[in-house]
């Protein structure tokens, strides 16, 4: 019973994808339905930010889709069906925007911020070793206590 409750969990939760594209969306041509959801793929919801036009169920998502959809329709080629995003939307809009002077900062953050972090960790540890080993010297009441307690031990 658990494996067919495991079972049905984990088809559901991958199949909640599946249904971001409606039905009224999808093109009668299948070759233009797979352009189609191949782009939508590669674009990103500027509603949800970190899902595809795909995958998301946003209300700006489903226009993106069929806006991309009336494109294909139209015969525009991928490249100009992205162009046109792109003007539109800017290249936040691309999921993987491309490597350029505008977009290295998107591309070498991640590093940079590893790299500061790692440069961080080394100077604290320097730093740590650079400190003496040697506690400072007990006090007079401290020394008292510690003999007392060694004078009571077994």
């Amino acid at each position: 019973m658990i494996r067919l409750l495991s079972l049905a969990l984990l088809v559901l939760a991958f199949s909640w994808a599946a249904l971001a594209v409606e039905p009224d969306e999808i093109l009668a041509d299948p070759a233009l339905e797979a352009r189609a959801r191949a782009l939508t793929q590669d674009l990103r919801c500027v509603v949800c930010q970190n899902q595809s036009v795909d995958d998301s169920d946003a209300p700006l998502a489903r226009d993106i889709r069929v806006l991309v959809r009336e494109r294909i329709k139209a015969g525009d080629t991928d490249d100009q069906v992205r162009a046109f995003m792109i003007e539109r939307y800017g290249k936040f809009v691309l999921l993987s925007p491309p490597v350029e002077g505008d977009t290295l900062v998107l591309w070498l953050a991640p590093f940079a911020v590893v790299g500061l972090g790692v440069l961080g960790a080394w100077a604290y540890i320097r730093s740590l070793a650079r400190q003496p080993a040697t506690a400072a010297p007990l006090s007079a009441m401290e020394e008292d206590a510690v003999r007392r307690k060694l004078d009571d031990a077994p």
